[in-house]
């Protein structure tokens, strides 16, 4: 099992609820946009706490990126990982995930389910290969959307932020559901890539199915 200790090098909030994280990069660790590995906290008490978290760094840059959202509630690890400093230790295991880019279509994502999407839209980005491609993103409130400033600067009129909590001009209000993709996806034969809470990405599997979508292009971590 491959396991190594890694610094923090730099912290920086995102927003109320999400920090990211730079860390060390171990010599030859690579990885696919999109892809995970299991984290913990290389302090007593923690060592074997792992928690999976997705790289949104991209795999030629020379250190490692997380985007963690604090669940303050649980007084677990990503609460605990939100009260470290650059300097503090971490732990990575090996690389998994089945969520990678397989072809253009729209990408849904609830919270901080976007993370997978990040590295693979900034790797299109800096590839000149996002055209072709939409994103729903699906949050509680404006004040919940991480790197919305990143995303609307990469995607322009492609990206459609949803509010489930709140009403504000220039977002729409509701929930990404059965309605909502038939009003607002006009090719199902496209592919979809779909992270969120569970429920959210069961419940939009079978609004894809009922829809249309081939259920051997819609990519989600199983």
């Amino acid at each position: 099992m491959e396991s190594h200790i890694v610094k923090i090098t730099a912290i920086h909030q995102v927003t109320h609820d999400v920090k990211c994280f730079r860390i060390e990069k171990p010599s030859g660790y690579q990885f696919v946009p999109g892809q995970a590995t299991e984290v913990a906290i290389n302090k007593s008490g923690w060592e074997n706490e792992r928690r999976p978290f997705t790289f949104t760094s991209l795999n030629h840059e020379p250190t490692l990126e997380f985007t963690i959202k604090r669940y303050v509630d649980h007084k677990g690890v990503t609460d605990q990982l939100h009260q470290l400093n650059a300097g503090d230790e971490l732990i990575l295991h090996d690389v998994w995930g089945a969520i990678e880019y397989k072809g253009p279509g729209y990408f849904i994502a609830g919270g901080a389910g976007i993370t997978p999407f990040i590295a693979i839209l900034r790797q299109l980005h800096r590839d000149n290969q996002l055209t072709g491609n939409t994103l729903f993103f699906s949050n509680k409130t404006a004040a919940d959307i991480i790197y919305v400033e990143e995303l609307t600067a990469m995607l322009g009129n492609n990206v459609r932020y949803i509010l489930s909590r709140e009403q504000k001009q220039g977002y729409e209000n509701g929930i990404i559901n059965t309605n909502f993709l038939r009003s607002h996806i006009t090719d199902f034969s496209k592919h979809f890539y779909v992270c969120g809470p569970d429920k959210m990405i069961t419940d939009i599997n079978a609004a894809l199915e009922k829809l249309g979508a081939n259920a051997n292009l819609v990519v989600f971590e199983k």
